[in-house]
């Protein structure tokens, strides 16, 4: 989850490898460190903190090269300190090593390295990869690398230069690692949007992928060294997208981009008149008896809302769970089982291993996902891009609505495929569904109300989010976004289990957030807005516009358009994220790198 970037070329090794460090940083943030072979030898600079502290210090001790690699990290193994921040280099100093992932068997290779008489300065496992190819080399860096992992068994996503040669050596398993072609350069990262400002033509690097990296070229094998052919894939994504449009914070821009977004994810895939969608899936829906749907943090709720529309639509039983518990619980899959898993980067580990474990056991696969070529897509029988485009901010928003939007068309896809899904209420959905990208912009209108909640609540210690029926996940995606960016301990619960717990907190300091748009649910939700009253409690409620009922009840009414109840999510999350980032601001955090928190979580 930390961020890779290597350069060989006729630019400055130094400012190529450093802006594409600041495209990464939400990879990463806790030290930085940067690698530059400097009148044949390699000089590493690398500091703890964000990557601020590196290039300040690059300002007192420049590097002057063509051929580099640098790193941003976010800390497994070992503290965040400059000894172990990355690039990793031994004593002689010939090679630097950068490495996303875990070596599971670092320890024993550590020891028996330091037995036969290496000396390591680091805490991490990562430097024993540096150690490992050192005693392998004997003239030839790739074969060196080559025989240091085949003792190192984890996950790893590898970057090593050394001083006698111009190439830089890369492999992957499990971590991303992509390569950027250019004329006379080329270059290595482990997202695209440090290579945008370069070149668009990139090579996704496969599980089990070697590659060696120079000025003239690239070439890709296998881990024994066999050539193998990989797509060369021009990336869609401009420059502009990857960055912040105007906002004070990439994940202000991304809660603007929404209706954007929708537009992506559903344009060209609705067709009202045949009552149907176009998903352009291989896999046959009528074969599948059930459905289990895996995913993490905010993809988890995504899923959960996934899992209301399927059974609503498609009538089949779902079960949802949290990635990193599925293949532990021993589930019972057989081939009449659909597994979908939904991730915005397509990289989660703990997801890649539980669409993996269903795929064992029989299950047909199906990836959810936002980034193409991902390890994910790979992995799976068939793919449903969400086409929201790069992700800057830690807290996600724009991926979550798309995976919402897409969810919805794979439950019509599916009802209308068994016939549980009738063409009046099908195309009835979908006329709802093309109007989503409107009903957010409007929801988005009301970011002055929300921000004058925002202030008034911001000191707040607590919060309690409450949701019925389709409406629960979006409060616990509430709930997870304001403890993300704002830090304010924040809980949600199905309405209906109010009273079986929750109802104890509730007093004249607590705020209380309760989703209470128009359904068949709605004057259940009412009473429990009258419930959280009775008790002192400040009641925040999303209603649908017109709504007056509500008013009578809570001291603060967010309005937000009218749709299908099934499609309400999608609208009512948006107040939710406002809510959010306002708090977030009037607390002065930093809203796209929380503490603690990385973008994408590719180690378990």
């Amino acid at each position: 989850m930390c961020g890779i970037v290597g350069y060989v070329g006729f630019r400055e090794a130094s400012d190529v490898v450093l802006d594409g460090l600041k495209r990464l940083e939400y990879r990463g943030y806790d030290s930085a460190g940067i690698a530059v072979k400097v009148n044949g030898h390699l000089e590493v600079v690398k500091k703890a903190g964000k990557l601020q502290v590196l290039a300040d210090s690059l300002k007192e001790h420049h590097l002057n090269g063509q051929f580099g690699v640098g790193h941003t990290r976010w800390a497994t193994h070992g503290a965040p300190t400059d000894p172990n921040a990355h690039p990793h280099m031994t004593e002689k100093g010939e090679i630097a090593v950068i490495h996303n992932g875990i070596i599971e068997n670092y320890l024993p290779l550590k020891e028996d390295l330091i037995a036969r008489g290496h000396t390591f300065s680091s805490e991490t496992d990562s430097e024993v990869l540096a150690h490992l190819i050192e005693e392998k080399y004997q003239g030839d860096l790739v074969e060196a690398v080559r025989l240091a992992l085949s003792e190192a068994y984890g996950a790893y996503a590898l970057v090593v230069a050394h001083q006698n040669h111009e190439e830089i050596v890369v492999a992957r398993t499990v971590s991303p690692l992509v390569i950027g072609l250019g004329e006379g350069e080329n270059f290595v990262a482990s997202d695209v949007p440090a290579l945008l400002p370069y070149t668009r033509r990139v090579i996704f690097l496969h599980d089990g992928d070697m590659a060696v990296v120079r000025r003239e070229g690239v070439q890709v094998t296998d881990l024994a060294g066999n050539p193998v052919e990989r797509e060369v894939v021009t990336v869609e994504w401009s420059l502009e997208a990857a960055e912040k449009g105007g906002h004070p914070h990439y994940m202000l821009k991304e809660i603007y981009e929404q209706p954007r977004v929708l537009e992506n994810t559903l344009g060209g895939r609705l067709y009202e008149e045949e009552a149907g969608v176009e998903l352009g899936l291989k896999l046959e829906p009528t074969h599948y008896d059930k459905v289990h749907i895996v995913a993490c943090g905010t993809a988890y709720y995504a899923a959960w809302v996934g899992k209301y529309l399927l059974e609503a639509l498609a009538r089949v039983p779902v079960e949802i769970d949290v990635a990193s518990e599925y293949r532990y619980r021993d589930p019972v899959v057989d081939d009449k089982t659909l597994a979908i898993c939904i991730s915005q980067s397509g990289e989660t580990i703990d997801t890649l291993e539980a669409i993996r474990e269903a795929k064992r056991k029989g299950a047909g696969t199906l990836g959810v996902i936002n980034a193409k070529g991902s390890s994910i897509t790979r992995e799976v029988d068939d793919t449903l891009y969400i086409h929201a485009g790069p992700e800057i901010g830690v807290a996600s928003t724009k991926a979550y609505i798309a995976m919402l939007a897409a969810m919805a068309m794979l439950a019509v896809w599916m009802g209308r495929a068994k016939g549980t899904l009738d063409e009046k209420t099908a195309r009835e959905l979908l006329s709802e569904m093309r109007k989503l990208p409107r009903l957010v912009e409007e929801a988005l209108e009301q970011r002055p109300r929300i921000a004058h909640i925002a202030e008034k609540y911001h000191q707040a210690q607590d919060y309690l989010f409450l949701g019925r029926h389709i409406q629960a996940p979006t409060a616990y995606e509430g709930a997870l976004k304001l403890k993300e960016i704002s830090y304010i301990h924040a809980e949600a619960y199905p309405a209906g289990e109010m009273k079986h717990g929750p109802i104890a907190l509730i007093d004249e300091r607590l705020p209380v957030v309760v989703l209470a748009t128009q359904s068949p649910f709605y004057e259940k939700t009412v009473s429990n807005i009258q419930e959280v009253r009775a008790r002192g409690g400040r009641v925040i409620a999303v209603a649908s516009e017109d709504d007056t009922k509500v008013q009578k009840f809570a001291q603060d009414v967010i309005y937000v358009p009218r749709t299908h109840p099934l499609l309400a999510p999608v609208v009512s999350v948006v107040p939710l994220q406002l809510l959010a980032y306002e708090t977030a601001v009037h607390l002065g955090r930093d809203v796209d790198q929380p503490r603690n928190l990385a973008k994408s979580v590719t180690v378990e």
